[in-house]
């Protein structure tokens, strides 16, 4: 095989297309440990939900592998890069030739050492579909659901769940919701909108210990009695294959515009790796699908030989649940624009002539002339990304509502291709 790929997920999907656009003919072998074929992760709680299923998650159609001429190795994990071979080891022991190498095998959960854990029989993540279907096999209506962890993770398992089981308490060591991508004015919007729908939260305290049925927390000593237990805790990027293989890794894996990481003929994209914000210059990890296939797509170009750089990377979050959609990026630093009427929440945060981050959260269902806080969002996106001069722009009127008649005439012309 010309290029290996190990993931099945949204990088690997994009370097599979990246490929494509360069190599028409190249052989390229997907390996992962999942034996399902590619699908949209952040559906898996819209799969318990009832608001999908099987065939609507898949990411692309059935035929995406035999159309891109791609062999599959699905179900299958990878033990072992070897750079001086250029091979790799799968779990049976066979050896895998490859010329290019993508590591695309984004992140795992992260579970705490926390007392009593191994006596707790009814535990699951929700980080994969078969975490999700395994969970759904679990639930019962009268069921209290204990979920450790109030992040993006925790609360899109909420949704799922909710109509689903007796009661959800949460527990988080972070004092409050959406720690990651929410400040607080936000996040406590956010929470009491959960709590009216009778979730309760206890956060700021730690699990100290668990029986079979109970958790301990640990700083209030209150105890919490379960049914079902899940730890959404975090993720960890899945760094091992790279760094064991001698490879330069940070939080995770380290690559530059190219993708490539420190080793010859070996890329990284997605989840696993850190780049560079283009908003503020900090080497970080951003994890969301986006991002996940842009660079996926970047590698696969490279891959096969053509120099492309994408160095327009920021964090950046989209997510609904509950009846409320809310978009974030950049950094929340500088001075603010806040508009909150109770239906739509907005913040602009902005110096130095420049538009640094936003939080927007709207209704997913407006009523009827309500235009929504996260209408044309990919302004705002696109303010970030480009570090555009807010002096060249009406701010007042793109803070109040985004429109290109905001922005200069010469602005508006490349916004637009028109020829100047």
């Amino acid at each position: 095989m010309k290029y290996v790929i190990i993931g099945n997920s949204a990088a690997a999907i994009g370097a599979v297309e990246g490929i494509r656009r360069v190599d028409s003919e190249g052989g390229i072998l997907i390996i992962s440990d999942e034996p399902h074929h590619t699908y949209g992760r952040p559906l898996i709680s819209y799969l318990l939900l009832g608001k999908t299923d099987r065939e609507r998650m898949k990411y692309r159609p059935d035929d995406f592998y035999e159309k891109n001429g791609v062999e599959t190795m699905l179900g299958v994990s990878v033990t072992k890069i070897n750079p001086a071979e250029h091979t790799i080891e799968i779990g049976s022991g066979e050896t895998i030739a490859y010329e290019k190498l993508l590591v695309a095998t984004g992140s795992v959960p992260f579970v705490p050492p926390m007392e009593g854990l191994d006596a707790v029989q009814n535990k699951f993540t929700f980080q994969s579909l078969d975490s999700a279907l395994a969970l759904g096999e679990a639930l019962t209506p009268d069921a209290r659901v204990l979920i450790i962890g109030a992040g993006l993770i925790g609360l899109k398992c909420a949704e799922g769940i909710h109509d689903r089981v007796g009661s959800i308490p949460f527990g988080d060591l972070a004092p409050r919701v959406l720690p990651s991508i929410l400040d607080a004015d936000a996040s406590e919007l956010i929470r009491q909108r959960l709590e009216a729908l009778g979730i309760a939260f206890r956060l700021g305290d730690s699990v100290g210990s668990f029986t079979e049925n109970t958790a301990t927390l640990k700083e209030s000593g209150e105890t919490i009695p379960f049914d079902i237990l899940v730890l959404a805790v975090g993720v960890r990027p899945s760094i091992a294959l790279v760094r064991d293989a001698g490879g330069a890794c940070g939080r995770a894996i380290t690559v530059d515009e190219h993708c490539a990481t420190s080793i010859a003929d070996i890329y990284a994209a997605g989840d696993c790796t850190e780049s560079r914000d283009a908003a503020t210059g900090e080497t970080k990890v951003m994890a969301i699908l986006p991002n996940a296939y842009i660079q996926g797509e970047t590698a696969g170009i490279n891959m096969a030989g053509v120099k492309y750089a994408y160095e327009k990377l920021i964090p950046m979050n989209a997510i609904g649940f509950f009846g409320k959609h809310i978009i974030s990026a950049g950094g929340y630093t500088g001075d603010v624009y806040y508009k909150n009427d109770g239906a739509n929440y907005k913040k602009l945060f902005y110096s130095d002539d420049r538009l640094n981050g936003f939080i927007l959260i709207g209704d997913k269902h407006p009523a009827p002339g309500d235009i929504p806080a996260y209408d044309r969002a990919g302004i705002y996106t696109d303010l970030i990304r480009n570090a555009t001069p807010l002096s060249g722009l009406d701010f007042n009127l793109i803070a109040e509502k985004p429109q290109l008649m905001a922005f200069e005439r010469r602005v508006r012309g490349e916004y637009l291709g028109e020829e100047r």
